[in-house]
């Protein structure tokens, strides 16, 4: 099983609307690198939920409800979106400053390609952040 990482601003989407809502769509992403990850995802792997430009850190766990689909926000078909539903709120957010202070985490894409919006994880990022946010 594959491991992903999303990013979303507090202001636009926080994790508290994401759990309301129960399941959403992440789609708009417009970066090719980014939608190849969309497209790699599959249906129950885990994706880490972090905070962009406020907040700056990993605040739950996700899971992809629906692989890649024609991503609804555009006609345009190199496009894609996925369905994701909560799994987890983090009682131990883990933040940006933590992780770049973690040695095992220096090669981590949210540390390296900090723009990138959808990014996959490695087993031992997971288990380093898991053991940051106290799971």
């Amino acid at each position: 099983m594959a491991y992903w990482l999303v990013k979303s601003e507090p202001s636009v989407y926080p994790w508290e609307q994401f759990e309301k809502d129960k399941q959403t769509f992440w789609d708009g992403v417009r970066n090719y690198a980014a939608r190849n990850h969309l497209r790699t995802m599959k249906k129950g792997e885990e994706v880490l939920y972090y905070h962009s430009n406020e907040g700056l850190e990993i605040v739950g766990i996700a899971k992809v409800a629906k692989e890649a689909y024609q991503d609804p926000s555009t006609d345009d078909e190199r496009w894609v979106a996925v369905d994701l539903k909560p799994f987890k709120k983090l009682k131990h957010p883990v933040s940006l400053s933590a992780i770049k202070k973690d040695k095992r985490l220096a090669n981590m894409a949210l540390v390296r390609i900090s723009q990138l919006s959808v990014q996959p994880v490695t087993d031992e990022e997971w288990a380093a952040i898991m053991e940051l946010a106290g799971l």
